[in-house]
């Protein structure tokens, strides 16, 4: 008789924790997070009455399919002090956007008198 060694939770709890920096911790809160990310999509998506097209080939739940992109590689777990400097480098890009001329995000025009 064949051993079967393939478990119930696909893809393995270790193969997980080796892609968020061997954290158990940093593992749940990652794939929480995203979990209630696709969560309030599809609540959105259901609220507006449009169809929201299959995300994954299979009907899974959820948290399992927040696993999956884990395990796939299209959900990564960066630091606080990497997701602070994104957000500053966005913010100077976008305020270097606003100071070139004719880049006017709100459509009036300085200076004109109505």
């Amino acid at each position: 008789m064949a051993a079967n060694n393939e478990t119930m939770m696909s893809p393995a709890l270790e193969e997980l924790v080796d892609k968020v920096d061997g954290s158990k911790f940093a593992l749940v809160t990652l794939a929480a997070s995203r979990a209630r990310q696709l969560q309030d999509y599809y609540g959105s998506v259901q609220t507006t009455g449009r169809i929201a097209p299959p995300q994954y080939p299979s009907l899974r739940k959820i948290l399992s399919a927040s696993f999956e992109e884990i395990s796939h590689g299209k959900i990564v777990r960066i630091s606080a002090d990497e997701a602070r400097a994104r957000e500053a480098a966005e913010l100077a890009a976008r305020e270097q956007a606003e100071s070139l001329p004719g880049s006017d995000t709100m459509g009036a025009e300085d200076g004109v008198e109505a």
